[in-house]
């Protein structure tokens, strides 16, 4: 989509600003100075909806906001009210956080004006691009999931004043514990700037994770006071350790919900453009937030594209994570993998080597595309987690299926040239690895809907005793299991990911949907880690970064690999159809390199190797002959 580049531009004399808003009828620059007053300057619109304004004299620091005038008509996806004072959806920064407030979702004629209330664009110079560099990640490598803010809250050697902030995520302490564990890529849970749905606030909670946002430009001030500079100076530390960096965004909604929503910035100027509406006007929700915006629409696919631009020229982030990405793909006929923006994302010059990651489901129609997003992406592996976790458990019938996710899931994606999965036991929603032994149920009573959400069905165990216990036998069983799931994630053919902490077996007390929890249940406790599953975690690594057999993620042959019973031999067709069968070995027929798997309640004999109950084993050549 052509057009002058949207947002503020700093020149020689002053500062030019152009906003996209076809269907209002005025539009007003709103200055502010130190005391808040405001300076309204009238915009003057083109023909193609574009509307801007010269002024002199100011530059960056210059704090500002858009108000626009126009039709009211919700229904008709026309939100005009002056009294709104809007974000630019330009504006790379801000000057301080969202804070919900009900009178920004009041309708037109019955709230105040929200300047009070309402975080104001900061006119920002531009860093000078970064040389992009071809990405530091490579499929088959080891993800590590992070939630800044509470990733560091509780870090003993990060200093206090940078705790739960992106700029940690530098600090030679956090960069060492990467290392340990051969991180590949940081993946960033939603650092852009985000607003709490509008139902947390009576139950004193906020929004910890970050996924309803308000602006694709902006990070949050809460965890990059910094702005652009903390992120790309972290990003410049961790390259140079050698590890990637991956922004998961989310472009499926933003944080201005449903009809009841506040009126912040998209929806005040272009909703018509932006957001997915039903013939009569009804906004779609196929996210389950309100709204859905509309990726494949041209205005829409322009921002998109100019914001992951941002974060790759400004930052030099190796790639991106899309929270339930069907929404990229979807069209009126459904989701396709060669729609418009999947397909300008493929092509386009900057982004075009970037690591693309999907997260395959959405509630939508035609919402799980597990397997369908094409070369180019890899996708989070549900199926890998749900037959790994029901394997560990002690499901019947399940031994199949942990074969097939050892072996990079061919099932799923078999059309490839090479397993796109990205293979996973827990992510930031579910429980975590350390409580998928510890609760058969999820417990977020805390979360204040009366434990309905987070996922029911979890295929979770809890030794015998639901939640916390101070039996150390139920203690010893626990650690055993977290050693065991560990040991087939970090011995599974492909990428892996493993969510922060739980290498040390953190716990969020059993809630499986802590997205409201910025607290103790949600930071991660370094203090307490467990040091014997830590060593585990760091041995896995070791090895899996000596066995490119396990990192690879071309398809293997019958020629490679070899399915063998505790006697050595090849599995028959009965055994691998036996119900009760929860042992195999998995073996590389070049390397020797061999996998032991019991998943029995005893200990069990693979020839001269005894592996221990609920166990996984991996052993190179020369071990097993020694």
């Amino acid at each position: 989509m052509n057009g002058p580049a949207l947002g503020p531009q700093i020149h020689a004399q002053g500062t030019r600003f152009h906003v996209r808003s076809p269907d209002a009828d005025r539009l007003w620059l709103c200055l502010f100075d130190a005391e808040e007053r405001e300076t309204r300057l009238p915009m003057v619109r083109d023909g193609a909806g574009i509307w801007s304004i010269d002024v002199p004299g100011i530059g960056e620091g210059t704090r500002y906001g858009i108000r626009a005038d126009g039709g009211y008509d919700p229904g008709a996806g026309l939100w005009f009210d002056p009294d709104k004072l809007l974000l630019d959806p330009y504006a790379a920064a801000i000057d301080r956080a969202f804070v919900y407030d009900p009178a920004l979702a009041a309708p037109r004629g019955k709230g105040a004006d929200t300047a009070p209330l309402m975080p104001k664009g900061v006119v920002t110079a531009p860093l000078p691009p970064v040389s992009v560099a071809p990405p530091k990640f490579r499929p088959g490598g080891l993800i590590y999931e992070v939630q800044a803010r509470g990733f560091t809250m509780l870090h003993p050697d990060i200093p206090q004043t940078q705790r739960g902030t992106i700029a940690a995520l530098g600090h030679p302490a956090v960069i060492d514990h990467l290392r340990r564990l051969h991180v590949s890529a940081v993946e960033l849970m939603p650092i852009n700037a985000w607003i709490d749905e509008r139902h947390l606030g009576p139950l004193g909670l906020r929004n910890a994770w970050g996924y309803n946002p308000v602006s694709y430009f902006a990070l949050d001030p809460r965890l990059a006071p910094g702005g652009m500079a903390e992120l790309r100076a972290a990003v410049q530390a961790l390259h140079e350790a050698g590890i990637g960096v991956i922004l998961d965004m989310v472009y499926n909604h933003d944080g201005e919900s449903d009809r009841q929503g506040p009126t912040l910035s998209l929806r005040g100027l272009d909703a018509r453009s932006y957001f997915r509406h039903e013939p009569d006007g009804r906004l779609i929700n196929d996210t389950g937030t309100g709204n859905s915006i509309d990726c494949n629409h041209p205005v829409a696919q322009r921002l998109i594209l100019d914001s992951l631009r941002h974060f790759v020229s400004a930052a030099g982030v190796d790639g991106f994570r899309f929270d339930l990405a069907p929404a990229l793909g979807r069209l009126a006929s459904g989701f396709d993998a060669r729609a418009p923006l999947l397909e300008a994302m493929r092509a386009d010059p900057l982004l075009s080597d970037r690591i693309m990651i999907a997260e395959p489901w959405d509630i939508g129609p035609g919402g799980y595309q597990l397997g369908h997003f094409g070369e180019g992406w890899l996708e989070w592996n549900d199926r890998y987690r749900d037959d790994l976790r029901r394997f560990w458990r002690g499901d019947r019938g399940t031994l199949g299926a942990l074969a097939t996710r050892l072996a990079g899931s061919s099932d799923i994606f078999g059309g490839s040239p090479a397993t796109r999965t990205i293979n996973f036991l827990a992510a930031h929603d579910g429980f975590t690895l350390a409580d998928i032994t510890a609760y058969a149920h999820r417990h977020n009573e805390v979360n204040g809907e009366q434990n309905r959400d987070g996922h029911g069905e979890n295929f979770s165990w809890n030794n015998g005793v639901e939640g916390p216990s101070a039996d150390p036998t139920v203690q010893s069983a626990r650690r055993r299991d977290i050693k065991a799931l560990l040991g087939t994630l970090f011995c599974s053919r492909g990428t892996i990911m493993l969510t922060a902490g739980d290498e040390f077996g953190r716990s969020q007390q059993g809630n499986n949907n802590a997205y409201a929890q910025d607290n103790a249940i949600g930071w991660i406790d370094w203090a307490g880690r467990d040091r014997e599953i830590e060593a585990h975690a760091f041995a896995l690594a070791r090895l899996r970064a000596s066995q490119p057999d396990l990192s690879d993620t071309c398809w293997l042959a019958a020629a490679d690999v070899e399915w063998l019973d505790e006697q050595g031999q090849p599995l028959t067709v009965a055994q691998w159809e036996d119900p009760d069968r929860h042992c195999l070995m998995m073996r590389f027929r070049k390397s020797g390199f061999t996998i032991f798997i019991n998943g029995d309640d005893q200990p069990r004999s693979f020839g001269a190797v005894q592996v221990p109950a609920r166990t996984v084993l991996p052993v190179a050549a020369e071990q097993e002959g020694g």
